[in-house]
């Protein structure tokens, strides 16, 4: 009998299959409470040279930034403000002390720039390659924890930005890359300027510290909070599981980055599957009651309402512009060449 692969069976059932018969249960919110009324909550990521990102066109100060922003994105998807940070760096023989100040310098960036109270750094050797493990806690006071609303079919699924930039960038960086390589002029340099925007949101892609207050300050508390960093479709497949509900992402609805069509037909790459399943966008995915969605639309400009929760029988479906509703997959593991 073939054995299993990830390709196959993808991130999310692989994890559930794992936990079976372990007495745990699987994709539960890593929240509890503190001794006092706070609610507490972890997030970690572990990111590798060669599957997250690649030293020959990733700067090391843009990479420790990154690192820090994707658990933070976590923290700010549950409304909890950042306290703690802890980070070990798996260091191979190539990097020398001056590069992972680089790294570190990005990370301390981040840090500062997000609110943390407190960083930790330990270093270990590696035999091939850089890791980076970087995990984060944070902490929701009990008022706002005891006021997510139950979801219910029509809540609105916001996100707060352009959706697949950061997969076309990378694909830019992956082509100009194979062309460096190739060319026999070793002074050749790639032209990427105009590229600027899909480029920056790979390599550093940004969130606004202020989400989870200006939330509060409006009055408004999603249901559901999740950060975009492995694609809309895994995101929407989260959502769905969590909630006991179907949802309904609209294709016209989903915002792009300016130029993503014409890159993307430059490059041979639907933007719409980009964002799908693309990843590294890094954005926060939100489920608004509908009561409330005339308030957030004002307060929260910079949000896109790309779709709606729904009856569960509906599952995840992706609309297009003609009604046509296509199951939406999410299977978060890379093709096997």
């Amino acid at each position: 009998m073939a054995e299993d692969r990830f390709t196959d069976i993808g991130r999310i059932e692989a994890i559930r299959r794992l936990y079976d018969g372990t007495g745990y249960g699987p994709f539960r919110d890593s929240r509890f409470k503190s001794g006092g009324e706070a609610s507490v909550m972890s997030s970690s990521r572990l990111f590798t040279e060669g599957i997250d990102f690649d030293l020959i066109y990733c700067p090391l100060k843009h990479l420790g930034y990154k690192c820090v922003t994707a658990v933070t994105g976590e923290l700010y998807a549950g409304l909890s403000r950042p306290m703690t940070l802890s980070v070990v760096l798996g260091i191979s023989a190539k990097l020398d002390f001056g590069h992972i100040g680089e790294l570190w310098n990005g990370m301390v960036t981040a840090a500062h720039e997000h609110g943390y109270i407190d960083v930790s750094l330990d270093l270990c050797p590696s035999p091939n390659g850089l890791y980076v493990c970087v995990s984060a806690c944070g902490a929701t006071d009990a008022k706002t924890a005891g006021k997510r609303p139950a979801a219910a079919s029509k809540d609105l699924i916001c996100v707060s930005g352009s959706l697949g930039a950061a997969f076309l960038g990378m694909q830019v960086l992956e082509r100009e890359k194979k062309t460096f390589c190739e060319s026999p002029d070793d002074g050749r340099q790639p032209e990427l300027e105009k590229y600027r925007q899909f480029i920056g949101a790979y390599l550093k892609p940004e969130l606004s510290p202020c989400v989870p207050d200006s939330l509060a300050d409006a009055g408004i508390m999603p249901s559901f909070g999740y950060l975009v960093s492995k694609g809309l479709s895994d995101a929407v497949k989260r959502l769905v599981r969590d909630s006991g509900l179907g949802a309904k992402i609209y294709v016209d609805k989903i915002p792009f980055a300016g130029d993503s069509f014409a890159l993307g037909k430059e490059l041979d790459i639907d933007p719409v599957s980009a964002a799908m399943n693309g990843g590294d966008d890094f954005r926060l995915l939100y489920t608004i009651p509908i009561l409330e969605a005339e308030k957030f639309r004002r307060e929260f400009q910079t949000f896109d309402v790309i779709g709606h929760l729904a009856r569960t029988e509906v599952g995840a479906v992706l609309v297009t512009p003609d009604g046509a509703e296509l199951p939406i997959k999410a299977q978060g593991w890379p093709d096997e060449d």
